[in-house]
């Protein structure tokens, strides 16, 4: 069904790398500012829209990202990078997203934090597990004998340091934190828009040659993330607040992160870098689309 993009590796080289890395970690920084500690101690005031959320992103995604993969045959690369994407945590524009929807942000912040503590694990395990169980994305493991531990280790520096430290200057500098805290979320936001758009045009040949490839695909797989969380929500009566953020939560993937690892173990991989790089973009797309749609109906309480 689609062509195999296995053979094609974007052009990306160290100081690109370092300039991500660098990027990443400067938004989870900028988003940690917004963090409290009480954001995580909601797991003990809601524990069910907590679980649900976290049971919607980590378990429920990653599988059936893998049962979307063995209908659908991607080329190996692509399924790779659909599988990446589907273990990485939450987006950062996740919360602002779910305060356009009139969803519970509360709960969408407490998700992010959480999600994104959890990821030094949570991601590397999702994604080699899953990716192992599919014969054609296990030969590329093998292949470049991704080291479990090293994954790890790259997600702890630009993922938990930069959480962590932010969430010490927001409670260490308060007065600080209320001049810097937007400005650095922009900041990082108009960089890592640069580094993308700077991305594609030194790869457009491989975007414009393949579009037809991995569009259609991104768009299924992000519904099917955006479906997950909603049906989820549904099934367990959940409010429609926390429903809408739960919703966003899974559709809104950090791609940035997994190109970070697809740059750094598999030499910038085409299939799953293109996935990764539309995804970046698509996502932005479909939230502010359904965030337009939930803004003009105000959410209702949740049922007793």
């Amino acid at each position: 069904m689609y062509e195999n993009l296995d053979h094609v590796v974007l052009s990306f080289n160290r100081e690109s790398l370092l300039l991500l890395n660098a990027c990443i970690a400067l938004i989870m920084f900028g988003v940690a500012l917004d963090l409290k500690i009480e954001h995580f101690k909601y797991l003990l005031k809601s524990p069910k829209a907590i679980f649900i959320g976290l049971a919607s992103q980590l378990l429920l995604l990653p599988l059936l990202t893998f049962i979307l993969v063995y209908f659908l045959e991607p080329s190996p690369s692509m399924a790779l990078g659909m599988m990446l994407v589907a273990a990485c945590p939450g987006g950062n524009v996740s919360n602002f997203y779910a305060s356009l929807s009139d969803g519970n942000v509360a709960l969408s912040v407490s998700l992010t934090a959480i999600t994104s503590s959890l990821a030094f694990l949570a991601t590397p395990l999702n994604f080699m597990f899953w990716a192992n169980q599919y014969e054609p994305t296990s030969a590329i493991l093998q292949a470049v004998e991704l080291n479990l531990l090293d994954v790890i280790v790259t997600v702890i520096f630009i993922l938990v340091i930069p959480l962590s430290l932010g969430m010490y200057v927001s409670k260490k500098f308060p007065k600080t934190t209320l001049r810097i805290a937007k400005p650095i979320k922009r900041l990082s936001i108009i960089i890592f828009a640069g580094f993308v758009v700077g991305a594609l045009s030194s790869n457009f040949d491989h975007f414009v040659n393949y579009i037809l490839n991995f569009l259609f695909l991104v768009l299924i797989h992000n519904a099917l993330a955006l479906t997950t969380g909603f049906s989820l929500s549904k099934i367990f009566n959940l409010g429609q607040a926390d429903t809408r953020s739960i919703t966003i939560e899974t559709g809104i993937q950090n791609s940035g992160l997994a190109l970070v690892i697809i740059f750094e173990y598999f030499n910038g991989l085409g299939g799953m870098a293109i996935i990764a790089a539309w995804w970046g973009v698509w996502h932005l797309i479909s939230g502010a689309l359904i965030s337009w749609q939930w803004s003009s109906r105000p959410s209702l309480a949740m049922p007793q």
